[in-house]
């Protein structure tokens, strides 16, 4: 489970660099902040609206992968 304050704390120090984005599993957007210093800080502001959101995905996310594994090792 990936916790909204940890996610939050990466944004404030690190969001610049796209460390949260890492955190949550975008890897492909984490590489572009990387490079982009966060979409020219644009992309950086906005993502304080949209840091819970991406923290929801990432939890429900995991939580059907978790799922689809238990159903498969309850098969075989």
């Amino acid at each position: 489970m990936k916790s909204s304050l940890v996610a939050y704390i990466l944004w404030a120090f690190f969001g610049v660099l796209g460390i949260h984005r890492f955190y949550l599993g975008k890897s492909f957007s984490g590489i572009l902040y990387l490079l982009t210093g966060g979409f020219f800080l644009v992309g950086w502001m906005i993502d304080l609206f949209l840091v819970g959101g991406m923290v929801d995905d990432a939890n429900f996310k995991a939580g059907n992968i978790a799922a689809m594994e238990r159903m498969m090792y309850e098969k075989y």
